[in-house]
Formats: C-alpha cells, structure tokens, sequence
C-alpha cells in the first residue's frame, strides 16, 4: 500500500513513520508511505500556505491553491484510491473503518493547520473525511499518523504475526483484549493466572475468551450489543455480572 501525508510539517511526519513497526515495514517494502511538504506548491512569493478568512475571525486559514496543486501532483490521472482530509467534523475513525481503508492500494491524507482549510480544497479534492473523537489539535498530523499506524498494522506481513491483529481490541471480534502477563511470575505478591501456566491451549483460549467478554462488559459495554456472541455467552456473561465477577 502507498499512502502519502500532505502536510507543511513533514519532518515532524518523517520523525515518526522511520521508527518502529512503520519504519521496519518501510524499510521492508512492505509500506510505501511518506510526507510530502505542501509549501513548494504554493505560487505565493514567500511560500505561504495560509491567509485571512474573508468575513474577518480569528487566526488564518490553509489556501486552496497549493492544496489542489500537491493534490495534482501526488494522485496523478490514474490514481484510483481515497483522498482523505484529517478534520472534527469527519466521521469517526473505527478499526472497521480502517480495516476498509486497508483493502485501498492508495491513501493520500491532507493534514490541515491553523483555523483550518479553504472550503473549496475540500469540496474539490477530498473523498473523505475522517475524524479521530471530538477534541481539537492543533495539525492533522498526528491523527494521520495514528491512521496510518492503525491501517498498516492489518497489512500482511507488517506484524510478527497477522493472528496479532485479529485478536487485538476492535477487533472482527467485537471485544476488548483480553489481559496477558510475562515474566516474572509473581511481581509484587501477584502471581500470573495458574490456567496460563499448565500448557492446556483448549483451557487456555476458553479463558481468554472468557476474560474478554468480562473485560468488555466493564469497561465498553456498548460494544456488546454489536458483538457476535453467542447465546451460550450472553447467558454466561449475565449469570457472571449478577455475581459480580470481574476480569483478570
């Protein structure tokens, strides 16, 4: 997959996709992503980027003309993917989302800045709008990067493993993760779950099931009305709430 950032800090992007999982996956051929500076488009004298709003307000607005101009220049006339602007009035960003925007062979996300972009940027060059909750950031940056991050997490072969992705919170599941421990065995007088000690994988998936429906329910219970349990689970689940059972 290509995904590009159009963005006026790109080294604050390029920071980011060279560490870690996205930087191994780059440097694997894996993911092709970068950030790409809006500022070289711009025919301003001094580069610029923003201006007043007409009709006066506070701060300055992203200009549509190197907007369009990096648009251009990056999708070309064949590009075929999704054109996707970072903003608080987009529709939120779900791991069902992203898992959509995985089958695409293309991204490019605009990060906006300042009071936000020119309307008509928008209207003329965005397919999508995809906002990560209802709070304000100063750029798009970091929600572009947290979409990517979370896009290229379901690619094959960027995880150690791709079952990783399949049983992480959000899941196809429906489900909070269940808890998990390492080594040590006992840290601070707590010892690990024996039935994750005795080697019985049968035993031990029913348990991490088990915790996941009981994690849920505590602290996301609105994902169980959406999630595919059966009617065995429902019913466990409930006769496990009225005893007041909690995870781990």
């Amino acid at each position: 997959m290509k995904i590009t950032l159009l963005t006026i800090f790109p080294e604050m992007c390029e920071a980011v996709l060279s560490e870690s999982i996205l930087g191994r996956a780059r440097r694997a051929g894996l993911l092709d992503v970068r950030a790409v500076d809006i500022r070289p488009f711009s025919d301003a004298k001094h580069k610029n980027t923003d201006d007043y709003p007409f009709g006066g307000g506070a701060g300055m607005l992203m200009t549509p003309q190197p907007i369009a101009a990096a648009f251009r220049a990056v999708c070309g006339p064949s590009f075929s993917g999704k054109r996707i602007f970072l903003g608080p009035a987009g529709v939120p960003f779900t791991q069902r989302l992203a898992e959509e925007l995985a089958k695409e062979e293309e991204l490019v996300m605009l990060c906006g800045h300042y009071e936000g972009v020119d309307q008509r940027a928008l209207d003329h060059y965005i397919d999508l709008e995809i906002s990560l909750g209802d709070f304000i950031l100063t750029g798009g940056e970091l929600a572009a990067l947290a979409v990517t991050d979370c896009i290229a997490r379901l690619l094959p072969g960027v995880l150690g493993s791709d079952q990783s992705a399949l049983e992480e919170s959000f899941s196809r599941e429906g489900l909070l993760e269940y808890p998990q421990y390492t080594r040590p065995r006992v840290f601070e007088d707590e010892e690990v779950p024996a039935v994750l000690l005795n080697g019985d994988h049968a035993k031990i998936a029913r348990w991490r099931r088990e915790q996941a429906l009981l994690r849920t329910a505590r602290l996301r219970p609105d994902m169980l009305e959406k999630a595919p349990l059966t009617d065995k689970e429902r019913a466990w689940l409930s006769a496990q709430q009225e005893k007041g059972v909690e995870d781990g």
